[in-house]
């Protein structure tokens, strides 16, 4: 291996550690505010689901349905 190579493979290595490092520190700051906020939302959103699936799936409902058809 002459010595542009070692130089080369030096080079490439520090390029890659860099990048690693950038994709760690950038990995590492997520905003968890904003994951709390999106979290809450989905609870939100999953009970209002929930209780439209219980809508639906009444009798009464589906019934009402029914008559409005004919």
């Amino acid at each position: 291996m002459g010595l542009f190579e070692v130089i080369t493979v030096a080079i490439v290595a520090v390029f890659g550690v860099k990048a690693f490092k950038e994709y760690n520190l950038r990995k590492a700051g997520v905003d968890t505010s904003e994951v709390d906020v999106l979290k809450s939302e989905l609870v939100r959103l999953q009970e209002r689901v929930a209780t439209l699936e219980t809508i639906v799936t009444d009798k009464s409902y589906q019934l009402g349905e029914q008559i409005d058809k004919l």
